[in-house]
């Protein structure tokens, strides 16, 4: 008896724990469902323990012996879908053990129970509600831990127009507005984790006569090694583009709801007699699901040329970035207790060839580490992680240089 207890009465305390953070502060639908049902594993593992305690010594209840069997059982379904969760996901030793004892102790309590005088009315219709009830259960908990965080699609669209150039007032700069737009069609809100716009401006002469197929090749093969990918030309000799203008265009660590849609507009300005043929115009945003995860504020924690640490990963290419972090939370109670805290770090990246964003979920102290494919793959899956491009829009400054 004295063992039984030592399994059901811990297995009650930490259901309703789990069970009573998840009703409170799970973010999906499914994790509120789940926190509702561990507190009904809760109750049933704590009436299983009165019952164990009847059972064994007064007896003044007919069918205390099979609510403590229930018990038991429910001790078992529980603690087992825990321990598989903690396997797959979780960091901590102490709660993997935790669960293999617990599960394990729930067997040797069931088989405890079953061996004693148990009445257990119409067996075959308590068989079936049993399995009904723990096939509910797995099937809940498997969509919440194993469905819904694979889930993809959803993903914010960045639109961007370019209006035509207009001359300054003493004739000797212009200006290019950019008008971006951010449109949210899913049913989920985004946390934003970055977004960035950058002008190039590239000169490209004309040949007087046809390219040779060589030179053709090399333009291809120099593909991999520029940000900027430009169009194999008969007559057009691209060269390598320069960064004009680069920035944010919305704040970081904001968020945008479902359906929402938000604007903004940028101008780059340039003098008349810039060397540039055209301009070319990109915009960024890289999201988290609100759904998948809880952010803190995400703060400037630095730069890449002061104190600011940035991994190796982070300075190929040669460009500068402004460095930004925040704590990132689960959006369940288990993986907020079975993980290791974690943090996300946002380098905003630029150079006189390009900008982009790179981000990166790690533990702390371990920003260095480059992730394998499969564990990189399945932390963008885990948190929901996109990122919405668009560009480049291509604006040619003939027009507006021959008003000189």
């Amino acid at each position: 008896m004295t063992l039984i207890l030592l399994v059901l009465l811990p297995t009650t305390v930490l259901l309703g724990f789990f069970g009573i953070q998840d009703i409170r502060t799970a973010l999906t639908y499914p994790g509120r469902i789940t926190g509702a049902a561990l507190i009904v594993f809760a109750v049933v593992t704590l009436l299983g323990a009165i019952a164990v305690l009847d059972h064994w010594s007064r007896g003044s209840f007919a069918y205390s012996g099979l609510v403590a069997l229930l018990g038991t059982l429910a001790a078992f379904v529980a603690n087992g879908m825990l321990l598989v969760e903690t396997l797959r996901d979780g960091d901590s030793t102490a709660y993997l053990t935790l669960w293999s004892l617990l599960t394990a102790g729930s067997v040797c309590a069931a088989v405890a129970v079953c061996r004693t005088t148990v009445v257990i009315p119409a067996p075959k219709r308590l068989a079936a509600a049993v399995i009904i009830t723990t096939a509910l259960a797995v099937a809940n908990f498997s969509y919440e831990y194993l469905f819904q965080p694979s889930r993809r699609g959803a993903k914010p669209l960045v639109k961007m127009s370019v209006g035509e150039p207009v001359l300054r007032q003493d004739r000797k700069a212009f200006a290019v507005p950019v008008d971006i737009e951010l449109e949210n069609g899913a049913d989920v809100g985004f946390y934003v984790l970055g977004t960035e716009f950058h002008a190039m401006g590239e000169e490209v002469p004309l040949s007087q006569k046809d390219r040779l197929h060589e030179q053709w090749r090399a333009d291809a093969e120099n593909w991999s090694k520029a940000q900027e990918k430009h169009p194999l030309s008969r007559r057009e000799i691209h060269q390598t583009g320069q960064l004009v203008a680069a920035q944010p265009w919305m704040p970081i660590g904001t968020w945008i709801e479902a359906g929402e849609k938000l604007a903004t507009q940028t101008v780059v300005q340039l003098p008349m007699d810039t060397p540039y043929d055209q301009l070319a115009f990109y915009a960024t945003a890289s999201f988290a699901r609100k759904d998948r995860l809880g952010l803190e504020r995400l703060e400037q924690q630095g730069y890449s040329w002061r104190e600011g640490h940035v991994p190796e990963w982070v300075k190929k290419g040669g460009l500068d970035s402004v460095i930004y972090r925040g704590r990132l939370y689960e959006n369940n109670a288990l993986d907020a207790h079975t993980r290791d805290p974690r943090w996300i770090t946002v380098y905003w990246r630029f150079g006189t060839h390009g900008a982009d964003l790179a981000e990166n979920i790690a533990r702390q102290g371990e920003e260095d580490r480059i992730l394998p494919g499969a564990e990189s793959r399945d932390l963008v899956e885990r948190y929901g992680l996109v990122k919405a491009v668009t560009g480049p829009y291509e604006q040619t400054l003939w027009a507006i240089k021959s008003r000189r």
